[in-house]
């Protein structure tokens, strides 16, 4: 059975904004099959939550609520993510996304997102 890693915004349009997924993204999302999410996701939304770049009522712990509530285990950052991040290419500039896909490489994750510049990596993902 596949493991998924989500982008982040596939929480956060998961909770405000369904309507953007995917078919196949949402059969995912009500499917049995392991979901998880990066601490990278919830770095970047505290990040964007104190610059005000981002509008999240309920701002970090509504984050962890949606997460719960949706069944997505947290994953924490292992020397294995940080070993595949270190020979990562360029290709993504942004290091919560970089993260991301490091994770998703080092655990043998197909990563969800909508991302093009995600989906020019060697990785396994869905939209």
């Amino acid at each position: 059975m596949d493991r998924y890693l989500l982008d982040t915004h596939v929480i956060l349009w998961l909770a405000s904004e369904p309507h953007k997924l995917s078919e196949k993204v949402s059969q995912i999302l009500i499917s049995n099959a392991p979901k998880s999410i990066s601490v990278a996701s919830i770095w970047e939304v505290a990040i964007k939550l104190s610059k005000r770049g981002l509008d999240l009522e309920g701002g970090v712990e509504e984050f962890y609520k949606i997460a719960n509530s949706n069944n997505l285990t947290i994953l924490g950052v292992r020397k294995s993510h940080l070993k595949v991040l270190e020979n990562l290419g360029f290709i993504h500039k942004d290091p919560f996304d970089r993260l991301i896909i490091a994770t998703a490489k080092a655990q043998e994750m197909t990563i969800i997102t909508i991302d093009e510049k995600i989906q020019k990596y060697d990785i396994p993902w869905i939209w």
